[in-house]
């Protein structure tokens, strides 16, 4: 159910009143040079040839709603967050970690801000079915352990390629490789979690996991507003909106409702809404506004293209440039055999062919400006690599159908999934400010 404009605003403008020394310079009624409903503006989706960017700026509500959430951060995160020059880094970050694994009465003299954290993200909302969320899981369970670890890296570039979206990741260090390896790690791990059987439950790791990455946003929300001469709200707006997270968070359920709305259909199947049910809670735990949250291909489509189509498109090469060489050249495995050295190449194909692919309508010239060149050696491998693993989805897919090989398929799954994590590392999702780096787009 959509949420009246006037009760957003309320919300956004009350961030200033909440905290007064992060939001109170912020003129909410004035729009961030980022939000772009003129008809002429280039934006995100002008980019893409085949959509009428006109298509997606007829309905004023909608338009409304997405200009309010431009400038919403997460209140109940960033009101926890805020506590850090009180409490220190590494307390705000233990008191959290503890509230996830033992409950919020556990936390010694746990502050109420850390409280109506915990509080918000244990009321389920009414349409939550966790039936079909771990029906969902169990489905995604294959594409995560077969596919995800070549694809993450070219997926999670993908948000760099607009300097209006991608400037708080380059402010936080990113710019590096080391940083920038960890960064794609913890997206893989958060990602990888929220798939394992049980983990979105009130103590699985899936909960902890996306109170973790809440706490890491708001922590960059924090740091970047207290540090003056860093952000400029006039043409930023909010840091790391809401409005932002959710490409992340639904990428796999939009690229779903496209392929469904091709189709001819107007519905899903009961699998697919479990697919659909699981990105949705995942978004919702963090933090994203339930209104954009929507459980129809055609919402599902229509809300992520309004988004792009008001969202103005620049390419900087200081800022989204860094981001996506450090990105495409961190190393992103440890494992130094020589069968972790062959799946290192064949990632490093993999990746880069897919970003061009599924982010840059495979504009490899393009691709080469930006700096993710891609060679005819990377398309073989690519071709070979995708039919392997297409091999081993379909195996496991029809694994699934039948009664007694399905848990045991399963198990293995899940059994690739954790080997994964422990390759992975373990994930801070923590944004420390000494690692800051003023990042000045041109």
């Amino acid at each position: 159910m959509n949420m009246d404009v006037s009760t957003i605003a309320r919300r956004v403008r009350g961030q200033a009143d909440a905290l007064p020394e992060l939001f109170g310079r912020f003129d909410f009624d004035k729009a961030p040079e980022r939000w772009a409903p003129e008809r002429d503006a280039v934006s995100e989706l002008s980019r893409v040839r085949s959509i009428d960017r006109a298509d997606y700026l007829g309905d004023p509500d909608l338009l409304a709603r997405i200009r309010e959430y431009t400038m919403l951060g997460d209140r109940t995160g960033d009101a926890y967050a805020a506590l850090m020059p009180r409490l220190g880094f590494h307390q705000t970050v233990a008191m959290l970690v503890e509230a996830c694994d033992k409950g919020i009465e556990a936390v010694a003299d746990a502050p109420p801000e850390l409280a109506a954290l915990i509080a918000e993200m244990e009321q389920k909302p009414d349409w939550l079915d966790m039936t079909l969320v771990e029906e969902g899981a169990a489905y995604e369970r294959n594409a995560t352990a077969n596919l995800s670890p070549f694809l993450i890296r070219g997926a999670f570039i993908a948000t760099f390629l607009n300097k209006y979206s991608a400037l708080p990741m380059a402010l936080t260090g990113t710019l590096g490789q080391a940083t920038a390896a960890r960064r794609v790690k913890e997206t893989a791990t958060f990602f990888a979690t929220t798939a394992l059987p049980g983990a979105l439950d009130r103590f699985g790791p899936g909960f902890k996991a996306a109170a973790m990455v809440r706490l890491m946003h708001s922590m960059v929300r924090v740091n970047v507003l207290s540090r003056p001469g860093m952000w400029d709200t006039d043409t930023y707006g909010m840091p790391i909106p809401q409005l932002d997270q959710m490409p992340a968070g639904l990428i796999p359920v939009y690229f779903l409702s496209q392929e469904v709305l091709a189709k001819g259909r107007t519905t899903f199947t009961r699998l697919e809404r479990g697919r659909v049910e699981l990105a949705r809670y995942r978004c919702y735990l963090l933090g994203l506004p339930e209104d954009l949250l929507a459980d129809t291909p055609q919402e599902i489509v229509r809300i992520w293209r309004t988004r792009s189509a008001t969202l103005r498109y620049e390419y900087d090469d200081v800022v989204c440039g860094g981001l996506l060489r450090a990105t495409m050249d961190a190393e992103l495995s440890k494992d130094m055999s020589p069968k972790g050295q062959v799946k290192r190449r064949l990632e490093h194909s993999v990746s880069r062919v897919f970003f061009v692919k599924a982010f840059l309508a495979g504009d490899e010239e393009r691709a080469a400006s930006v700096g993710v060149p891609v060679k005819r050696r990377d398309h073989l491998i690519y071709g070979a690599t995708m039919l392997g693993i297409a091999g081993r989805m379909v195996a496991y897919r029809v694994a699934s159908r039948l009664p007694v090989i399905r848990h045991l398929a399963d198990r293995r799954l899940v059994r690739r999934i954790e080997r994964q994590l422990d390759g992975y590392g373990r994930a801070e999702f923590t944004s420390n400010s000494a690692n800051y780096k003023p990042a000045t787009a041109g």
